[in-house]
This record gives structure tokens, sequence and C-alpha cells, in this order.
């Protein structure tokens, strides 16, 4: 049968074969790490689920919702935006709508926004799907570069450098999958200062980890500088991860009233409304108690970071360690590490090994972590933090044991 050039185009996942492999590996009955987890392995919280439990004796539970969402709903994701981020929505027209998930909110919101050879400014590194929701859509990422010794803060000169004619919009995550760190508040008032000059793009800032910060300060963003960025602004969250809830698929995106009406005309002739279930628990459930839930679970993520820096210092690779503070992920650099003579082939070798380095691991310690090539960096992996301590300290030693040869 005939397959579309669009569907060709759109890139497999390079972690797909790893990740077949780990199975195999523990199917032979091989010890495995895998450390490549992008959700919390932690029940939601027990309100939430109660919540979910006495809405399944309501009909209205099971059909079909307002494409949009709940208009109840709505107004309460827009005030938990306006309290958490502590802003205002006073004198914008904003308008809220409910998503099948984090990943659909973007989705469609690049299909309202982008037009073919439009150009989307993303930060390397970068989320997997952003360039391939841009390019889905007949649009053109544009990769700007940040690095580890700038804490994964892109140059705001490198920026302005890039915007053209073709500009449309620039994706903006904070705090940041894959590196798990979150941009600092002088960052932020710059990016502030300089969209100010360009009201004719979009802004969309993923922040689908915000409260998963668990070391001060917290996550601020450009528009609390300057709120009249709010007129350009898309902002997305969901229960994903704050929640322990990626299963259920709710995301939900914030912006001007205009570019909400577009994404609800798509989402209504491809997806219809999102989960009504999970939509009228969340309709009755007390946004407030994140926090208290999540306390335990930051406990948690601190723990790990903190066993990830100590066996840095143990293996004397503190050069290659960075602090996390926020979502549960660390970048970890090869290039930076002995492992990388086995495959380098000369000071002038600029290929990307990740993918090879990482299969090696995997066969020879049974540690599974994501190849960065995927997220736009080469030469790295990611790690994910969300092991319990005891595995994850195992994991850890093995691993840097093993890179620095």
């Amino acid at each position: 049968m005939f397959i579309s050039s669009r569907a060709k185009e759109i890139s497999e996942s390079v972690t797909l074969k790893l990740n077949a492999r780990a199975t195999e590996l523990a199917d032979e009955g091989k010890k495995i790490y895998n450390l490549t987890a992008g959700q919390l392995p932690f029940k939601p919280d027990q309100r939430l689920v109660e919540q979910i439990a006495n809405e399944t004796n309501f009909l209205k539970s099971f059909q079909y919702s307002p494409v949009p969402g709940f208009p109840s709903l709505r107004k309460k994701v827009i005030k938990f935006i306006e309290e958490s981020r502590e802003i205002s929505f006073d004198g914008h027209d904003i308008d809220a709508i409910i998503s099948n998930g984090g990943k659909h909110s973007l989705s469609i919101a690049l299909s309202a926004i982008v037009d073919p050879g439009d150009e989307v400014i993303i930060i390397a590194p970068y989320w997997v799907s952003y360039p391939e929701m841009i390019k889905l859509y007949g649009g053109v990422p544009v990769v700007v570069n940040s690095s580890i010794f700038d804490n994964f803060e892109p140059s705001i000169d490198d920026i302005k450098k890039v915007i053209s004619e073709k500009t449309r919009a620039i994706i903006i995550n904070s705090p940041q999958n894959p590196s798990g760190t979150h941009y600092r508040p002088e960052w932020m008032e710059k990016f502030a200062d300089m969209m100010t000059h360009y009201p004719e793009l979009t802004i969309l800032t993923d922040e689908i980890y915000y409260t998963l910060n668990y070391y001060d300060p917290k996550p601020t963003y450009f528009y609390q500088f300057k709120p009249e960025l709010l007129k350009q602004t898309l902002i997305f969250d969901g229960i994903s991860k704050s929640f322990a809830c990626t299963g259920l698929r709710i995301g939900f995106t914030i912006g001007p009233s205009k570019v909400i009406k577009a994404m609800g005309r798509l989402q209504g002739q491809t997806s219809s409304g999102a989960n009504s279930l999970i939509q009228r628990a969340l309709d009755n459930f007390d946004f407030n108690h994140v926090d208290e839930y999540l306390k335990p679970i930051k406990e948690h993520l601190r723990t790990n970071a903190t066993i990830l820096r100590d066996a840095f210092r143990e293996a004397n690779m503190s050069n290659v360690w960075y602090q996390t503070a926020s979502a549960f992920y660390f970048l970890l650099d090869f290039d930076q590490c002995p492992i990388m003579n086995k495959y380098r082939k000369g000071p002038e070798d600029n290929e990307d090994y990740a993918a090879p380095i990482c299969e090696e691991i995997l066969n020879e310690l049974g540690v599974a972590i994501v190849p960065s090539s995927d997220f736009g960096v080469k030469n790295a992996a990611r790690i994910s933090l969300v092991n319990e301590p005891g595995p994850f300290k195992e994991a850890i030693t093995l691993l840097l044991k093993y890179i620095a040869g």
C-alpha cells in the first residue's frame, strides 16, 4: 500500500532499538537497570484516584466532552496557572483548551500557527518531538545550541541571529527535558526584553515539569517580567508529570482566544474532546494538593541527585557533573569521558557515537540510558533519576566506572 511522504519523513526514535534490546536481555535473565523512564513510578495522589472512582457513577463521565474541554475545568486551569505562576490574565483575551496530553496540546498548537515554510526556533538540547512536529506541518526547525558550560542556557544573541522574516514561533522548555535544569530569572528577563521587539512571533512555553523543581529558586518565566508578552504566548501544562498520570492523557493550553479557538477547530476534526471521566475528576480535585503530593517525590529526586553528584566525585569525574534542579533527568556528556577514545578516530572526528556507546553500555553492564541524538546533542545520553536509590546507585557506580575506563 502507498505510504505518504509525510509518514516516511517522520523519524523513528533511536531509543526503540535499545529499549527492545533491554527487554530482550531482561527476558534472558540478565539484570537490567533501566534509567530511561520519562515518568514517575509513583501512584497518583489517592484523593485524585478516589475522585476518578467517584465519577464512574455518572453517565456523563462516559460521554463526549465539549471539544475544548468542560468550561468549568478550563476556568480552573486558567486560575491554576495564574496562581502558580503568580500572574494575572486581567486585561488579556485569554482562553484554555483541554487536549489528549501535553504532546497533543503542542501538536495542535503548531498545526494552528505554522504554515509550510515557516521557521520555528528550538533550543538544543530539545525534547525529541519538537522538530518532528514542526516538520509534520511543513515548518522548518531552526536550532539554537546551548552548552553544559552555560547550564544549558542559550545565548540571547544567538537567538536574535536566527530570527528572520520566516520565523513564526519559538519554543521554550523550562524545566527542561533532557537536561533537568531550568532557566535562571536573569535569562528569562533578558529573553523577555528581547521578545518585546518581536510582537509578531508566537512564544510556546512548555511548562509540563513546572512543579517538579527540587532545588530553589523555582522556575520563573519571561511573561512574569513583561506581562504584555502574554498576548503572543501559549502556555502548555498537564497532568502527566506533576500528577504522575502519564497514561491518562490530559494536557492543556492557555493563550490568546483567537489561537485557542483555532486549536479547538482542529481538535474537533481530529480527536474530539479529551477523556471526559478524567476531566470531571480533575474538575472536582483540589489542584492545591499537588505540592503536598510532590513533597516525598521531590525528596526522592534530591536523594538521587546527591547520589549522582557523589558518584561523579568518587570516580574523579566532577568535570562532567552539573547540578540538576528540576524535572528528573541528567545529560551525561561522553565527550569528556575516556570511553570516547574507543570511538573517536582523531581530533577532527565530529561523528556522533551516542547510540553505539549506549548500546555497548546496555550489553556490557545491563544499564539502559537514552542516546542524545534525538535531543539535538552529540555524544551524550539522558539518565532518568526516578529509580529507587539503591538500584540507582548501583547503576550509576557501574556506569561511571565503565565510561571512565
